[in-house]
Parts: C-alpha cells; sequence; structure tokens
C-alpha cells in the first residue's frame, strides 16, 4: 500500500461510504415499512376519533397541553391521561365534569378556560384521547404525570 493518500483513494471512499450508507437507509426503510402495522392501532380509527382530533385542533390544546411529549408544557401530558384517570370506563364521565366546572379558581393553580363544548365534542375528544393512549410510545412519557 502506497504511504500517500491520493484523489482516487479519497474520492473511492467517499462513494463507497456514500453507498453503503445509502443501502443501510433503504434497509431501515424497509424494516419501519414492515413492522409499523404491526405497532399501528390505524384500525381503531373511528368518526368520533377523528371528529375529537377537529375537536383538539380547533381549541388549539396543544398550545397548553402535550400529547406523547409533543406540545407546550404549561398543562398536563394527555398521551396517558386516560390511564391516570380511571381507565376506558369512567375516563368519559371523568372529561365530561371535568370540562364543566373549568376554570376551577384555585389560587396558586394554572386555569384552564372554559370552551363551552357540547357534550358530543367532550365525548369525542375523549375518544381520540383513548386513541392516542394506545400508541405504542415505548414508555414515553417517563413518568406518571408526564
Amino acid at each position: 500500500m502506497s504511504d500517500t493518500f491520493t484523489k482516487g483513494m479519497a474520492r473511492n471512499i467517499y462513494f463507497g461510504g456514500s453507498v453503503f450508507f445509502f443501502l443501510i437507509f433503504l434497509a431501515l426503510t424497509y424494516h419501519t415499512e414492515k413492522t409499523f402495522p404491526e405497532r399501528s392501532n390505524q384500525a381503531q380509527l373511528t368518526e368520533s376519533v377523528i371528529r375529537g382530533k377537529g375537536v383538539w385542533e380547533r381549541n388549539n390544546c396543544i398550545g397548553c397541553h402535550t400529547l406523547l411529549g409533543e406540545g407546550a408544557y404549561f398543562a398536563p401530558e394527555l398521551g396517558n391521561v386516560v390511564n391516570r384517570r380511571g381507565g376506558e370506563e369512567a375516563f368519559k364521565p371523568f372529561l365530561q365534569a371535568w370540562m364543566k366546572m373549568q376554570p376551577l379558581g384555585v389560587p396558586g393553580r394554572r386555569a384552564m378556560p372554559q370552551f363551552h363544548l357540547s357534550e358530543q365534542e367532550v365525548d369525542d375528544i375523549a375518544e381520540f384521547l383513548k386513541w392516542s393512549s394506545k400508541i405504542n410510545t415505548n414508555g414515553w412519557p417517563p413518568n406518571k404525570e408526564g
């Protein structure tokens, strides 16, 4: 082997490395496409979940809350709120009552505004949050309250 590093050697390393990492990228993309349907819960996507996401977006809930770690950190994480507030059976009545009594008016506590949502809209948000809680997040958020 030569003691000098030539332009040809550098070019071969550059192109060889580029091809190698492009092939790794393709392999990882293929693996993701093969395993994603197994981890996804798209089959549970209902009209109520879709309407709930619409209510979530119209009222800018992510402006205060986080959902699966994305959003503002002013109010609690809502990706696991279903499990924290009684599970699937008890969550809808909890959310109905919670939304009706806002703002709480507790001194020193952040206040959630009253959005004057209909019962159907609150039920739709509850379905959206239930659907979100079933997403495999690999242990995120790391603590119970987000």
